[in-house]
């Protein structure tokens, strides 16, 4: 029977959505720009790419396609025409570099130059660590706060600081690796130290698959066990007790509830076990006492006087036939 006050909690054929992702140290974000196009002026660097095109080359020489700057912060326009320095140019600048070396081959060259592609440096691609102190670091753009965050409006202020560097940014955010909310299991130890164990939460767990996690329950543990979870209330806490034989031996799901973020699955330990190893643990001085004074004796009536001389039981027959 379900009490009365917990009639209404998720469970298992029951369950509930968990509420808005807020985001928190140590989540790990996946980030990937959509649209990013930088603001102008736009100076080069290394690793950007620029599509050039070039009418009246040299037939055995076209130039057409894109070229990555390179380290040195040049771009290689192949034989014979060499390589152009670009570095820290705007594009129509570049332009105009590439223009004025080609006449050095070319009569009259008419070059196009566009920025093809960001470098690595500028993309953002990839998984994201929040921080301790709840930013992402975002490469060359610096670092956002999105700590207390739900998704939607972590992307919002992304993109509201990248659009410091970027023309109307368009990102996508994800998260990778959900950190920060996690539940735990409490295994009483029978007198010999309490185990916790701690799982990151995926919104879909019951009391079952809590422990299937730790391959079920200890020698020491009892079947008595129940859900502490963290109210508003700083001076209470909400109980939900767990029939393990309902839930395990029936199939019962009245008892097998939903896990939610903070929780703690509490197995109570076997008592018989318990009361076992504090006799142990209360008697284990005195047995030791008791084996070291036995030892003394035995060691002392052992390299008595008489022993040393060959002597026996005093009360014994003494020489030979």
């Amino acid at each position: 029977m379900v009490p009365p006050e917990v009639a209404n909690m998720p469970r298992e054929l029951a369950k509930t959505v968990m509420p808005d992702y807020i985001i928190e140290p140590p989540d790990i974000l996946t980030i990937e720009t959509v649209h990013a196009v930088p603001k102008s002026p736009y100076t080069l660097k290394v690793l950007d790419v620029l599509s050039v095109r070039v009418q009246g080359t040299l037939p055995e020489g076209p130039i057409g396609g894109g070229y990555p700057i390179e380290p040195g912060g040049v771009i290689n326009l192949g034989a014979p025409y060499g390589v152009v320095s670009v570095s820290s140019m705007t594009v129509p600048q570049a332009q105009a570099a590439i223009e004025e070396h080609l006449k050095q081959y070319l009569k009259k060259p008419e070059v196009a130059v566009s920025l093809a592609e960001l470098g690595a440096s500028q993309r953002l691609v990839g998984q994201y660590l929040v921080g301790p102190d709840g930013t992402v670091t975002l490469g060359s753009y610096g670092s956002v706060s999105v700590v207390g965050m739900p998704l939607a409006q972590a992307k919002w202020t992304i993109e509201q600081h990248l659009s410091q560097f970027l023309e109307e940014p368009v990102i996508s955010v994800n998260v990778h690796a959900f950190n920060s909310k996690v539940y735990y299991i409490v295994l009483q130890g029978a007198e010999l130290g309490d185990a916790v164990y701690r799982f990151p939460i995926t919104g879909n767990e019951t009391v079952l698959d809590a422990i299937s996690q730790i391959n079920g329950l200890e020698q020491v543990s009892s079947k008595k066990m129940w859900i502490a979870r963290p109210t508003s209330d700083l001076c209470d806490s909400q109980i939900l007790p767990v029939d393990w034989h309902a839930v395990t031996e029936c199939g019962s799901a009245n008892t097998n509830f939903q896990i939610m973020p903070g929780d703690r699955l509490f197995v109570q330990e076997d008592h018989m076990v318990a009361f076992d190893n504090k006799l142990a643990k209360m008697f284990a001085p005195f047995e030791r006492m008791m084996g070291f004074s036995l030892l003394s004796v035995g060691t002392a009536t052992r390299f008595s006087g008489s022993v040393l001389r060959g002597g026996g039981n005093p009360n014994g027959f003494g020489g030979g036939f």
